[in-house]
């Protein structure tokens, strides 16, 4: 890749190759590179073992037809097109796969994928759906056997040291992005939520130690820039997986400023610190599991969960929140309707954009955005 980019414009170019630089991180250390699914399996273990972790994801516009024989055409578009990805070939630099159960049809594409497609190493990481002391033991368990069954592929024995220097550096990582979230509280604020996302991107397809330099490049740049102008409504973008800033963009163009964020690859999985405790693995089931905000575990009321969102959106004083849920996505969909009335009572709008996964600048989504902004002003 162009080795001169610096700052945003890495971060952009990275999110957009996203599979180059690791497959020159691959030609350079001889390591292997293990996709992962999903937040609930640590890319903290997959790097203490010695592989590289890399966040699969899809690309939206895609042809996905030729998926049609493995998965149903009414399944989740999102895990649809990480299956043609695979099918194309485009996958080939990974050595292994794991995949959590976060919801069925990520369940269903491993056990396809990995009976047509076997990989050396592949692992269903279980997630347990409850916060029930039983099930915390048992994400606790899968946390070691995760880590255990690498060894298979690295060859390299679970070694707990190693794995605090990696929760270390991805604490490391956690700080500078919140430095950057706590400029988006500016009105208006001096990053854009594109390039916020654009960085988040390449962080969940890059080594730790090379995404920290990024984000210290990236904060030094945004920093000593002027402030975006001008200060047009602030909204929070909430939902399904969001792995393209092509529609965060698509909401600037409409006259709105993403000033926060709920989703899994977004703040959601980096607004806290790992715990730095004496078993890194209680850490990690604390972050990972007990206190990562995702609809496909049950908390007991929903209103916990949506008084968190309510919590973000007062924080970062928006004006307005947007929906995004991609088509047959069961845990947001359901999530939706009480969410919608819970914010509606504490006066904050929102508008629902049900897509299937293709963030295609349509007339019908441009104008709904528009329409929304515009009534925000």
């Amino acid at each position: 890749m162009n080795k001169s980019l610096t700052g945003l414009a890495r971060a952009k170019y990275i999110a957009e190759h996203r599979d180059e630089r690791v497959r020159e991180l691959k030609k350079e250390s001889g390591r292997p590179v293990v996709g992962y699914l999903c937040c609930f399996a640590p890319p903290e273990i997959i790097s203490a073992s010695g592989a590289i972790p890399y966040r699969l994801t899809g690309r939206p516009n895609d042809t996905v037809s030729e998926v049609d024989a493995y998965l149903e055409p009414y399944g989740c578009s999102y895990v649809r097109n990480i299956m043609a990805q695979g099918l194309k070939g485009r996958l080939d630099f990974l050595d292994g796969l794991v995949i959590s159960h976060s919801c069925d049809m990520i369940q269903r594409l491993y056990g396809i994928w990995t009976y047509y497609f076997p990989f050396s190493y592949s692992r269903l990481f279980n997630v347990p759906h409850q916060l029930t002391p039983w099930a915390q033991d048992f994400f606790l368990r899968e946390l070691n056997f995760f880590y255990e069954s690498l060894e298979q592929l690295t060859g390299n024995a679970p070694d707990r040291d190693a794995l605090k220097k990696e929760i270390e550096a991805s604490n490391a990582n956690r700080a500078l992005i919140r430095e950057l979230y706590r400029l988006r509280l500016e009105n208006p604020p001096l990053i854009k939520g594109s390039e916020m996302m654009d960085l988040l991107l390449a962080g969940s397809v890059i080594p730790a130690e090379e995404f920290t330099p990024l984000l210290r490049e990236a904060l030094e740049e945004v920093k000593n820039r002027d402030p975006w102008k001008p200060a047009n409504p602030r909204l929070l973008v909430w939902g399904s997986i969001l792995d393209d800033s092509t529609f965060y963009r698509m909401i600037e163009e409409a006259g709105g400023q993403v000033v926060a964020d709920d989703t899994c690859i977004g703040f959601r999985v980096w607004e806290k610190d790992i715990p730095l405790t004496d078993d890194p693995y209680q850490g990690l089931k604390e972050h990972y599991f007990v206190n990562f905000q995702c609809p496909r575990t049950d908390r007991g009321p929903g209103i916990q969960r949506f008084q968190y969102i309510l919590d973000r959106a007062r924080e970062y004083n928006v004006d307005g929140v947007i929906g995004y849920i991609i088509s047959f996505c069961d845990p947001h969909k359901l999530d939706y309707p009480d969410l919608r009335d819970y914010l509606k009572e504490a006066d904050l709008p929102m508008l629902l954009i049900d897509d299937n996964y293709s963030f295609t600048p349509g007339e019908g989504i441009k104008t709904r955005l528009q329409a929304f902004i515009e009534m925000l002003k």
